[in-house]
């Protein structure tokens, strides 16, 4: 009967869980491209923004295989240490990660950043900075996830991720009132941005806020799977 009996551990090996952790270091790693392409933007130079942009590409759609992958492994006849409804709302969330910074790098290859005011490029850089913080935050997050299914979700792991979550919502925090002040520079020079300039640049604020937005919606998910289980 021994060969027939699954350990925990022999169940995490076969359900989703362990591709989790990579599909989370896909779009950490996208946003770590989008801040390089962040600062090619800010610096005019159009062909190293395309390449990033190309990088993020890949990265995105490596992310959405093993999102596929990860569907296709819940097992049906084992029953998950989790709720399954809750998992898949978990790596809905976590896959936009890599969503917003595709699209956050696309948006920038549609204008040309030319005569952006100095104290609105710094706005972006510092906003993509946090909004980057806030995404490797929530990668140490996702590590945890297996150690919470190896250890059986004992207290003190759980305990110990949990506590990483008011962190990554902390910094999402911080990338909402850094949003707020960018917006008031951007329309303090419209003058010299322009009408379109204008709407693109909210366009890009929005698309790169809402990283943190995702880390930290992630995160509740994980929270919600968690307390849940």
């Amino acid at each position: 009967m021994k060969d027939y009996i699954r350990s925990v551990f022999d169940v995490v090996a076969e359900s989703p869980f362990i591709p989790l952790e990579a599909h989370a270091k896909k779009g950490v790693l996208a946003v770590e491209k989008l801040a390089e392409a962040m600062e090619a933007y800010c610096a005019g130079n159009q062909d190293l923004l395309e390449e990033r942009t190309d990088e993020i590409d890949k990265l995105e759609h490596e992310a959405d295989k093993l999102k596929q992958k990860i569907r296709a492994g819940i097992p049906a006849s084992v029953k998950l240490p989790v709720d399954t409804k809750d998992l898949l709302s978990f790596l809905k969330q976590q896959d936009s990660i890599a969503d917003f910074a595709q699209a956050s790098a696309y948006w920038m290859t549609l204008r040309p950043c030319k005569t952006l005011p100095m104290e609105v490029k710094d706005g972006f850089l510092e906003l993509m900075a946090t909004s980057l913080k806030a995404t490797r935050k929530y990668d140490e997050l996702a590590a945890e996830l297996y150690k919470l299914l190896a250890t059986s979700f004992s207290k003190e792991e759980v305990k110990e991720t949990m506590a990483i979550i008011p962190e990554v919502e902390k910094l999402e925090h911080d990338v909402d009132v850094l949003e707020t002040a960018l917006l008031k520079k951007i329309f303090e020079n419209e003058e010299a941005i322009g009408g379109a300039g204008v709407c693109h640049l909210l366009g890009l604020v929005e698309r790169v806020g809402g990283i943190a937005d995702k880390a930290a919606s992630s995160a509740d998910r994980l929270r919600t799977m968690i307390l849940r289980r």
